[in-house]
């Protein structure tokens, strides 16, 4: 059973209002930097960090390393659904204000849309590939790592990818894992999967380079069979 002293530290982290609009700022399930976290909350970034440092130790909010980057997110979906109802409560018979936008990654619309992150896919296309694999059960993703699953791997075997299942490739690389994408801060799919992913959407003409660029364009036929092999829309 919950403490009464472990609800009243949990209230009054999310009721001071810097750490509220921090937290409504993840709310779409993006994980954002510390100096981002300060911008949507009107603070300090020194002042964002002390803030930043209790929502974690709290459970609140789970922090993750990229490169020289720390990303933070809510800790779990209880924690959103917390949130949920906090702002449902307090918006009956009052206005809520909403949450200062927090814009992410290049200015750029066609690296946003898709563009390489070394030998895969990122930008707006990698995530939605993500979520539909994950969606259909072909893809489990987790903080902890990735994984094709049977079902998965048959699949892009139908498609023409092969891919032995759970081996590391060349040099010893992973086979599957999750990096969270620079502009949706969300995660795509990279490793051995990702890499046959990028090659094959280059293979079939779904995509091609755009010159003196990272930034992808999704070619007519790479519209119209991602739309019938993934169920997304590219482009």
């Amino acid at each position: 059973m919950v403490s009464m002293a472990a609800l009243a530290e949990t209230a009054s982290l999310v009721g001071d209002p810097a750490r509220a609009n921090m937290l409504a700022a993840l709310m779409d399930g993006r994980a954002l930097t510390a100096s981002e976290l300060a911008r949507a909350a009107s603070v300090a970034p020194q002042t964002a960090s002390g803030h930043l440092a209790r929502l974690t130790e709290a459970g609140l909010l789970a922090m993750e390393r990229q490169g020289r980057h720390r990303y933070h997110r809510l800790a779990s979906p209880a924690v959103a659904r917390m949130l949920e109802g906090i702002m449902a409560v307090a918006a009956e018979g009052r206005a809520v204000a909403s949450p200062r936008p927090v814009v992410t990654g290049p200015r750029d619309r066609a690296l946003r849309a898709a563009r390489t992150c070394y030998d895969h896919l990122a930008g707006r296309l990698a995530v939605d590939l993500a979520d539909a694999l994950t969606a259909r059960g072909h893809l489990e993703m987790s903080a902890d790592g990735g994984s094709l699953t049977p079902e998965g791997l048959d699949f892009l075997r139908g498609l023409g990818i092969a891919l032995e299942h759970g081996r590391a490739g060349r040099n010893g690389r992973v086979f599957c894992r999750p990096c969270l994408d620079w502009s949706e801060r969300r995660p795509h799919v990279a490793g051995a999967v990702g890499a046959a992913l990028c090659a094959h959407c280059f293979a079939q003409g779904w995509v091609r380079r755009i010159d003196g660029s990272r930034a992808l364009q999704v070619t007519q036929g790479g519209r119209r069979d991602l739309r019938a092999l993934f169920g997304i829309e590219a482009g």
